[in-house]
């Protein structure tokens, strides 16, 4: 496997675009594959290189936030790596799944920095929050875009923009619209089409749902409980009829009779008949089953200002047994004759991304990045998905590779090694420390009749 670690390291290095960027690179991503406790840049510099710690830190500190290298170029040499075995070990079905991950970050100098909702915290507090495209199969998964979500008051803020290098020509964006824009680049790029799996966050906006249909991609999204939709056999009324002057009426109307309903007036208002019990696949543990319902519906939103109706499509509706409401709403483009089973199974999918975010974390480092600047944020981000990215190729060719198994055991730390940011005392007292037992090893070596340096004999030192 090292070998083939070695030949991963030389196919991302022609990313880089300069020769002198290539032992960074490598440097990095061997750290990262280390089981080290912390993966910013002085735990990595103090793993690969322990004797010389200061001078490797300050080399991969460069390279990870001053050094100018496409994240985009990068990660498309992972994906080039990693799909052919994605494609052709994980199955016919192929996924885009977006999503976002916070950080909980403590201050606000941190680009991107905002009080927000950290799905890590389960609540507003302070974090960044990036949002990320990750190609799935029933097998693997890897995210193939990063963005940083750069909230409006830090969009606006020139002068934190200018200290954190955020890019002129960066501004403030939904969520819904980065997605969407990583969609639009991932089609650009001939990456597998895949069903697009997106929570609430995204589905709730109707312009990602129509952009996605627009660039003739399927999707699997959820939406909030008050999302408006027409049953089936109801619609909007059609344009009022024209009396011959003046513009004809186009747009579609509502009256008091003809009006849309909530998806969860809808769940509530269905026969028990029309929930089953669904299995979509086997857990650790047992197997994974719940309670479902699928109808045909169109979406409502703002159809008074359309002039055609919009396509039926699926409203999948989750209603866990016991429970006084339905927990979750999805609308999904599937084809027509999609079984109640398959339309489970396509949005489940989700849970993809949520193994690739906690592998990312725990085992890769990805929220260990200690700088605030926006390029180093988006260079460790790639870098940690370049380490997980040779990983997941690991696994799909040999299924009995061990998730965190290390290329080689990490290198002894010198016992005087103190960690930057120690106070003056600790570092005195593991100077102390150092000399106490270099004394104590003179003391048994003399009673030893050995050097404490070499360990030979002193009388064999009188002899060279």
């Amino acid at each position: 496997m090292e070998q083939r670690f070695e030949a991963y390291l030389d196919h991302l290095c022609d990313s880089l675009g300069h020769v002198d960027r290539h032992e960074g690179l490598r440097g990095y991503c061997q750290g990262l594959m280390l089981p080290l406790a912390r993966k910013s840049v002085e735990p990595l510099a103090a793993g690969i290189d322990p004797h010389a710690v200061r001078a490797r830190h300050q080399s991969l500190h460069h390279f990870v936030a001053k050094s100018d290298w496409s994240d985009e170029g990068l990660l498309e040499r992972v994906r080039a790596w990693v799909e052919p075995a994605l494609l052709r070990e994980g199955g016919t079905e192929r996924y885009w799944i977006i999503d976002d991950t916070g950080f909980p970050k403590k201050g606000k100098h941190s680009v991107g920095v905002a009080r927000q909702y950290c799905g890590q915290l389960g609540k507003r507090d302070n974090c960044q929050i990036a949002v990320s495209l990750t190609l799935a199969t029933e097998r693997a998964s890897l995210p193939v875009a990063w963005r940083l979500y750069l909230p409006e008051d830090w969009a606006a803020d020139t002068a934190r923009r200018t200290r954190a290098g955020v890019p002129e020509g960066v501004g403030f964006q939904t969520k819904p619209t980065i997605a969407l824009e990583q969609v639009k680049a991932a089609l650009a790029a001939g990456i597998a089409r895949g069903a697009v799996l997106a929570d609430a966050g995204y589905g709730n906006d109707t312009g990602f749902r129509d952009g996605l249909t627009a660039l003739g991609l399927v999707y699997a999204v959820g939406v909030q409980g008050a999302t408006t939709v027409w049953p089936e056999g109801k619609a909007p009324l059609p344009p009022k009829p024209w009396k011959g002057v003046g513009r004809k009426p186009r747009l579609l109307r509502r009256d008091a009779e003809h009006r849309p309903v909530s998806v969860k007036a809808l769940a509530l208002g269905l026969p028990a008949s029309a929930y089953r019990t669904v299995t979509w696949r086997q857990g650790s543990n047992t197997a994974l089953s719940g309670r479902f319902a699928a109808v045909r519906v169109r979406a409502a939103h703002r159809d008074q200002q359309r002039t055609a109706m919009r396509d039926e499509e699926w409203l999948l509706i989750e209603w866990p047994e016991g429970q006084r409401e339905p927990e979750k709403y999805v609308l999904s483009t599937l084809p027509a004759d999609t079984s109640l089973e398959r339309l489970v199974a396509v949005t489940r999918m989700r849970w993809r991304i949520e193994r690739d975010y906690q592998e990312l974390k725990q085992e890769f480092g990805l929220a260990h990045y200690e700088g605030r600047g926006w390029r180093g944020f988006h260079h460790h981000a790639s870098l940690c998905i370049a380490a997980y990215g040779f990983l997941v190729a690991e696994r799909l060719r040999h299924p009995d590779t061990q998730k965190n198994a290390a290329l080689r055991p990490p290198s002894a730390l010198p016992q005087e090694y103190v960690p930057r940011g120690r106070s003056a005392a600790l570092r005195h007292q593991a100077n102390s420390i150092t000399t106490l037992r270099w004394l104590i090893a003179q003391r048994l070596a003399s009673r030893l009749d050995r050097c404490p340096c070499c360990g030979r004999k002193n009388s064999e030192q009188m002899n060279v």
